[in-house]
């Protein structure tokens, strides 16, 4: 029996990522040039949270047209990695983020986490 690789898989109803605090997000926010950035900044609401995130449904409102540094697969250009590497690094910043916003013991973990098997 062979092992596989994660591979990555968003999960509906979570958002995490859409939390953009800068406080909380300064290697995104630098990873980013400065057109990026400054969308990036217009982007965030009073409350810390995407001012295109639907809070109620837990959805992008703008998922698709939504800026590059909103899409994983623009997460080779941006922190400099491997094409090989991206599902393990995507899933390593959802379980950071989603732990950060939702708690370690969140359901959102545990259905991110079993998707990904």
């Amino acid at each position: 029996m062979t092992s596989q690789t994660p591979q990555w898989q968003c999960i509906s109803q979570c958002g995490a990522c859409c939390r953009l605090a800068p406080e909380e997000r300064a290697e995104a926010l630098e990873a980013l040039n400065d057109a990026d950035q400054a969308t990036y900044l217009s982007m965030v609401g009073a409350d810390g949270w995407c001012i295109h995130y639907d809070s109620g449904g837990r959805r992008c409102r703008i998922y698709e047209d939504r800026p590059r540094f909103c899409r994983v697969s623009s997460m080779v250009q941006l922190f400099d990695i491997a094409s090989d590497q991206l599902d393990a690094f995507a899933i390593d910043c959802c379980q950071q983020q989603i732990r950060s916003v939702y708690g370690g013991r969140s359901k959102e973990l545990r259905r991110f986490n079993r998707a990904q098997r």
